[in-house]
């Protein structure tokens, strides 16, 4: 097992909060260089500076908002001056929005959903990978959830979204197939983190029962099943992490 990244230069997306940044901190403290890619450019910056002191080979900010072709073509130009090479992506930028039954749904909430979780994955993946496949060599890891694989009321966008993301890295790791490029997916159950707050555009109370009456998962305990992954040797590909809470037996 591999336990010192210090060779290692990661990309962590929406790495302000929550899942991202424990898995930035946890990079951290393992020596990698951590590109941190957010739309909050203060709270990234401030970030960055916290993790050279945990033991980062570097630290990096660049804004980045993954649902404007704009703003991505804007941090693939920063990374590429900065770093002679990507050796991992984590797509970790993903957002829920309501728990509206689909008659009663906001098109704009879709849409949101949609460029978020979806198109912007692949459109930071498809920027990267060129340059992996001339390596053979590089690592794709994207954030899915348990719900990509069992929807729940109210969830059909965005579970559609994570079941489309699950369909991506399982046809991305077919078409990397000879290569020495892994792919994995990480699919967690229910995790406390602002994610509910954000679904709930900042409703504390409707976010608080989601986690009623279970003792969820911590960004930590995710955090440490992406570094899993990183950390197989070359010849271990993990190609899906599924996890929910010993209290979860659905997505939601």
């Amino acid at each position: 097992m591999i336990t010192n990244l210090r060779d290692l230069t990661v990309i962590v997306t929406g790495a302000s909060s929550g899942i991202g940044l424990a898995t930035a901190t946890l990079l951290a403290r393992a020596g990698a260089a951590v590109i941190l890619g957010a739309r909050s450019e203060e709270k990234i910056r401030d970030l960055s500076e916290e993790l050279i002191s945990l033991g980062a080979r570097e630290a990096v900010a660049i804004p980045l908002d993954v649902t404007s072709p704009r703003s991505i073509e804007a941090f693939v130009n920063q990374v590429d001056i900065r770093f002679p090479q990507v050796d991992v992506l984590i797509n970790n930028a993903g957002l829920a929005r309501s728990l509206d039954p689909l008659w009663e749904g906001s098109p704009d909430e879709w849409e949101e959903m949609i460029q978020t979780n979806v198109t912007g994955l692949l459109r930071v993946t498809r920027s990267f990978l060129p340059a992996m496949v001339k390596r053979n060599a590089g690592h794709i890891i994207s954030l899915g959830s348990t719900a990509g694989h069992a929807s729940y009321a109210g969830g059909a966008v965005y579970c559609a979204t994570k079941s489309a993301v699950s369909a991506i890295s399982d046809s991305l790791r077919k078409d990397l197939h000879g290569t020495r490029i892994r792919v994995s997916s990480v699919d967690p159950g229910a995790v406390q983190t602002n994610f509910s707050l954000v679904r709930f555009k900042g409703d504390a109370t409707r976010a608080d029962k989601v986690y009623e009456n279970i003792e969820p998962l911590t960004a930590d305990d995710v955090a440490e099943m992406i570094l899993f992954c990183i950390t197989r040797p070359a010849r271990v590909n993990i190609n899906y992490i599924i996890a929910t809470a010993t209290d979860q037996q659905s997505p939601l």
